[in-house]
């Protein structure tokens, strides 16, 4: 399939703010993408600056310009060699093993090292931030394989991969195929990029796997958390459970806004129902239910403040050294350094996780036979083992989820023969993430899934009209099971639709 669909254009490049809502919208933009004059100014400047400092012979020592690089540090390089230098760190970094980064992570990696540039803060060339623009504009991916970053000086090994194609090295994707990137820059009449000093180095110190990564999961968190709440209405009405717990005097008196935010949502899922008006046996309903509004609200505030730090970062510079042309200053830190993603990462999948975990549970209940649903919800059970495992594969999931939320940022290792003796593993944390976040979706299908079946055996009518109108829309698309099926289309087919299909746009619109 062609990817030059996707991209033509997020508008400008430029110096303002970006909120998270302004990435996602640029990466769902049909223009063409280009550099505001703010920012062209600010590239040119910063990098005419950088070469008057390397011109002066007093200048001394600077790293990664004039030095080598790591431990490396102290070994100077002679001014006849820094293109060469610039050039070698690309090819010596980009040792990634494992699956290929998504591609729609190496496109949010793409815009948001541009991003990074552009605060003239770097010293690259004009013409290099230009390149990564044609990259981005005509969908010509490079090829990152997934692992090999501690997260510490930045996503050093995936960034390399990301920007060999500048100098007609690695690989890019182009219409589905992957291809050599010198066959594709001698296609399109491109010369390899003939690196300055410090590009090379500002081009992969940076956060941008990690942030891309963690851009893009609080999209797909996002439409977890208004899942989670219209699914524990459903279950709710489906199960015969009680309304109170989502009273909003309950959740006033504990001023947690994420629980506040979780009930109001829940009740208003179940609003006009006329099954909530039946007589209950229960007097309280399970914790999967009851505590759904403090279950969910807790995970929906690691969201809030992972969104600050992640909206901070899309605004940073975070190679290494900095340059700052107004003060007449290089200086060598540490901006770099993935921690203060790493810890949200981490936080992340604890969250998304908790949907997932409590989900399961609700789950679980609705196969129990109570409330006057059959067992594992089916017709004559025994004969058909109907949602019987289903559950099974996501009780698998859940746990497997508890193995990936071991804190990824809890761990270290030296590297850099000691120069760079502590590391945020942030990278790693993102990984798990996304995966922790394919699982999760696919929970709740079975949840959504079991949900659905349930009001489907109840008497009568009395579904809350806006659940009713999920019923609807789903057996569109996946029937009622009426006896023993082929069950894995049904499950994947309710993620679909949840996730990327009518489901969606559904409950966005709501």
């Amino acid at each position: 399939m062609a990817l030059s669909w996707w991209l033509k254009s997020v508008g400008y490049m430029d110096l303002n703010w970006w909120t998270l809502e302004d990435v996602w919208r640029k990466l769902r933009s049909g223009e063409e993408a280009v550099l505001s004059e703010d920012a062209e100014h600010a590239i040119e400047r910063c990098h005419g600056f950088l070469q008057e400092t390397i011109a002066n012979p007093n200048s001394g020592a600077i790293y990664g310009v004039n030095t080598g690089f790591g431990d490396l540090a102290h070994t100077r390089v002679d001014s006849d060699s820094l293109h060469a230098l610039q050039r070698n760190i690309l090819l010596s970094h980009a040792c990634g093993v494992g699956e290929d980064v998504p591609e729609s992570i190496v496109r949010a990696m793409l815009l948001l090292k541009i991003k990074s540039l552009s605060k003239g803060h770097s010293g690259v060339q004009l013409v290099t931030v230009e390149r990564l623009l044609h990259h981005l504009n005509e969908g010509l991916l490079p090829v990152i394989p997934s692992q090999g970053s501690l997260g510490a000086s930045g996503d050093l090994a995936p960034l390399s991969h990301m920007v060999l194609p500048l100098i007609g090295e690695g690989e890019l994707v182009v219409d589905g195929a992957v291809l050599p990137a010198k066959d594709v820059l001698k296609a399109k009449g491109w010369s390899p990029i003939d690196l300055g000093a410090k590009e090379g180095l500002a081009l992969i110190n940076g956060t941008q796997m990690m942030l891309g990564y963690g851009v893009l999961a609080l999209q797909r968190l996002n439409k977890i958390a208004a899942w989670a709440d219209a699914l524990c209405a459903w279950s709710l009405e489906a199960w015969n459970g009680r309304s109170e717990p989502f009273d909003a005097s309950i959740h006033e008196v504990r001023n947690h806004s994420g629980a506040q935010q979780s009930a109001a949502n829940i009740r208003q899922w179940i609003a006009g129902s006329e099954w909530q008006d039946l007589p209950r046996e229960q007097v309280q309903d399970p914790y999967s239910f009851r505590c759904s509004p403090q279950v969910h609200g807790a995970s929906r505030h690691a969201l809030i403040v992972a969104s600050e730090v992640f909206e901070s970062e899309v605004n940073a510079v975070t190679d290494n050294p900095l340059i700052f042309p107004d003060s007449g200053r290089i200086l060598s830190g540490g901006n770099f350094h993935g921690q203060p993603l790493a810890l949200q990462l981490d936080q992340l999948a604890l969250a998304a996780h908790e949907w997932g975990s409590i989900s399961e549970r609700r789950t679980f209940k609705l196969l129990s036979g109570k409330h006057g649903l059959p067992a594992f919800l089916v017709t004559n059970p025994g004969l058909n083992s109907g949602f019987m495992i289903p559950q099974y594969t996501a009780a698998a999931l859940v746990s497997q989820n508890k193995q990936l939320c071991m804190p990824a940022s809890s761990d270290t290792i030296d590297s850099s023969n000691g120069q760079e003796d502590h590391v945020s593993m942030g990278a790693n944390g993102a990984l798990k993430l996304w995966r922790v976040l394919d699982n999760v979706e696919q929970v709740l299908a079975v949840e959504c899934l079991s949900a659905a079946q349930a009001v489907d055996l109840k008497s009568g009518n009395g579904l809350a009209p806006r659940l009713a109108k999920l019923q609807t829309s789903l057996r569109k698309e996946v029937p009622f099971v009426s006896e023993d099926c082929f069950m894995q289309p049904l499950m994947l087919g309710t993620r679909h639709w949840m996730f990327e299909g009518e489901g969606s746009a559904f409950i966005e619109s709501l």
